[in-house]
C-alpha cells in the first residue's frame, strides 16, 4: 500500500457516522494515516445515501483515503473488534452523545488503558461536559447557539444557513488541529490525550470579535445580507450577463478603482475619501459601483480589474470551478477513479506540503464492510471466526 503523506504510518479507527467525524477521518487520511472506518452491519454510515441529485456521491469524497470494516458495536463481539483495533491504532474518532461509548464499554478510560499512546478526539454538538453535554447537537443547531446563524440573511428575513454543513465541517477541521498538536506532544511525553470537540465552540472560534464587541460596547451584528457593514466597497456587484465581486475596501486600492472608473474624484469625497467615511456611507457608494458594472459582460470587467491591480473575481458555480485554468495547473480538483462512474471529479487535499504531500491515494469503500477480511486478519483473526461473526451479525 502507498503509505507517502505527511502522517503516513499512523493508524486511525474511524468511529460514529454522518458528517463531523468522518470529515475528520478524510482531513487525516489526505494526509497519509490509514484509516479504518467502522460501520454498522447491513447499511453502513447513512452518509452514503446523502447528498443532492440522482447519484449520491458524498459518500465518495468523505470517505476516500479510508478502508471500511463492519461491527456491531452494541454486541459484546463487535466492542471486542473494536478493543483489537484500537489497541495497534494511534487515534481514535468519535462523534457519538456522549456517555454512548462509555456504555459500551468503549470510553477513553479504557480505552488508554490498553494503549496509552492512543488519542481520541471526541466530537460532539455540547462537549464531553456542562449541563446540556446529554443532548443530541447536530451542526446547524451549533451553528445557531455559535452565533453564527443570527447574522446570515438579509436582515428584514429569519436566519438564514449557508449551502454547506459549516458547523460539522468546523468541528472536523478544529478536531484534526487537535489531533495534530496531540501527536506533536506524543514525541516530547510518549502519551496519548482526549480532545473534546464541541461543534458550537469550533462556530464561536471564527466569529471574530463579536464577544469582545459586545463585552466592550454593547454592540450586536445584525444580519447584513452580501455585505459586511463598514466595509466598503465590497460587494457581488451586477454585470449585464451575471454578478462579480470587487473588493476595493483598502485606500489604495479604492483610488484605483476609482480611476478605472473614470470618475477619480470619489477617492477625494469626503464621503469616501478614507475607511470610516466610506463604511459610513457604504450604500451609496454601493450604487455607484453598481452603476458602473452594470454597463459591462463579467469578461470585459474581469479585464479591468486585472490591468488595474484590484482584487475582484467571478463568482463561480461547479461548471466555472472544474473548467478554470488556475484551479486546473494547481490541481485543486482532481479526477478519482469509480466503480461505476468510471471517475468522479472531487476537490483534492489541502495543504499543500512540498515535502510530504497530501493525496487521494485510494477511492471511498464501494460496501460497508469491504474490508472486513484484510483488517481483522492482520489483529490475527482466522477465516473460520470471520465467517462465524458474519453469521451472526457482528460483522
Amino acid at each position: 500500500m502507498d503509505r507517502e503523506g505527511a502522517l503516513a504510518g499512523l493508524k486511525v479507527i474511524e468511529l460514529g457516522q454522518l458528517i463531523a467525524g468522518p470529515f475528520c477521518g478524510q482531513l487525516l487520511g489526505d494526509m497519509g494515516a490509514d484509516v479504518v472506518k467502522v460501520e454498522a452491519p447491513g447499511g453502513g454510515d447513512p452518509m452514503r445515501n446523502w447528498g443532492s441529485g440522482e447519484h449520491k456521491v458524498w459518500w465518495d469524497v468523505i470517505a476516500r483515503n479510508k478502508r471500511s470494516v463492519t461491527a456491531d458495536l452494541r454486541r459484546a463481539e463487535g466492542q471486542d473488534l473494536v478493543r483489537k483495533l484500537v489497541a495497534e491504532a494511534d487515534i481514535v474518532i468519535e462523534n457519538f452523545r456522549p456517555g454512548k461509548l462509555e456504555s459500551w464499554g468503549l470510553g477513553p478510560e479504557q480505552l488508554l488503558e490498553g494503549n496509552p499512546r492512543l488519542i481520541i478526539v471526541r466530537m460532539s454538538g455540547y462537549g464531553q461536559t456542562g449541563p446540556y453535554a446529554s443532548r443530541p447537537g447536530f451542526g446547524g443547531v451549533a451553528e445557531a447557539m455559535g452565533g453564527w446563524r443570527a447574522i446570515v440573511g438579509e436582515p428584514d428575513r429569519p436566519p438564514s444557513r449557508m449551502g454547506v454543513s459549516i458547523g460539522d465541517t468546523l468541528g472536523a477541521t478544529f478536531g484534526c488541529m487537535g489531533v495534530l498538536a496531540a501527536l506533536h506532544a506524543r514525541t516530547r511525553t510518549g502519551r496519548g490525550q482526549i480532545i473534546d470537540v464541541a461543534l458550537y465552540e469550533c462556530v464561536l472560534q471564527v466569529m471574530e470579535s463579536q464577544i469582545a464587541e459586545y463585552d466592550v460596547s454593547g454592540l450586536v451584528r445584525q444580519r447584513s445580507g452580501s455585505i459586511l457593514p463598514g466595509i466598503a466597497p465590497s460587494n457581488v456587484y451586477p454585470c449585464r450577463d451575471g454578478e462579480y465581486m470587487i473588493a476595493a475596501n483598502a485606500d489604495g486600492i479604492f483610488a484605483r478603482l476609482c480611476d478605472t472608473m473614470g470618475q477619480p474624484e470619489l477617492a477625494r469625497d469626503p464621503r469616501f475619501a478614507d475607511h470610516v467615511s466610506r463604511g459610513r456611507h457604504q450604500s451609496d457608494l454601493d450604487g455607484i459601483v453598481s452603476a458602473w458594472t452594470g454597463q459591462f459582460l463579467i469578461a470585459e470587467l474581469e479585464e479591468k480589474m486585472i490591468d488595474n491591480a484590484i482584487p475582484a473575481g467571478r463568482v463561480y458555480s461547479p461548471a466555472d470551478i472544474v473548467s478554470d485554468p488556475h484551479i486546473a495547473a494547481r490541481q485543486a480538483v482532481v479526477s478519482v477513479p469509480h466503480a461505476v462512474h468510471g471517475s468522479i471529479k472531487m476537490q483534492n487535499c489541502v495543504p499543500v506540503l512540498s515535502d510530504t504531500p497530501s493525496r487521494i491515494r485510494r477511492s471511498a469503500p464501494t460496501r460497508p464492510g469491504q474490508h472486513n477480511a484484510e483488517i481483522y486478519t492482520e489483529l490475527g483473526i482466522d477465516a473460520s471466526d470471520l465467517r462465524t461473526l458474519e453469521a451472526g451479525g457482528v460483522i
